[in-house]
């Protein structure tokens, strides 16, 4: 599985995730495998098991950067996007911050609004700033 069909599936799991909060997360990851014969492969569980543990940390961060939004009004295609993409910059280092912000664009123009992809892009954009990814890269 390459690694925009492991974000994707990531992606699916988080989002299902929304729905069945009570539930363990081995048993969605199992549920999900069995229903979609889908592979869930090293990076998927990585996301999936990171961003619930970091969930809250992950929240804040994306709450400061949407100005004027509060997450429980996001929808939950655009929540679990950019919990994938922020989860992504601050613990997955071998990731380039630029890829996880165009994966999550383009994730953003496959399963949400046509106006999403620049609201998602917007706050990660901003989420980069604060984490001083952008900063990193000029000074390279």
């Amino acid at each position: 599985m390459d690694r925009r069909t492991a974000r994707e599936t990531a992606f699916q799991l988080l989002f299902e995730r929304e729905f069945r909060k009570d539930e363990a997360g081995e048993d969605i990851i199992r549920a999900a495998g069995e229903a979609r014969e889908a592979e869930c492969n090293r990076y998927v569980e990585q996301v999936f098991f990171g961003v619930a543990e970091h969930q809250k940390e992950i929240d804040e961060l994306i709450a400061s950067c949407a100005i004027g939004w509060k997450t429980t009004r996001m929808t939950r295609v655009s929540l679990s996007i950019l919990r994938i993409a922020v989860y992504e910059m601050k613990y997955c280092p071998d990731i380039p911050f630029t890829v996880s912000i165009n994966e999550a664009v383009e994730l953003t123009k496959k399963f949400d609004d046509d106006k999403a992809p620049a609201f998602i892009n917007g706050i990660l954009n901003a989420a980069a700033e604060r984490l001083g990814l952008k900063n990193e890269k000029a000074g390279e």
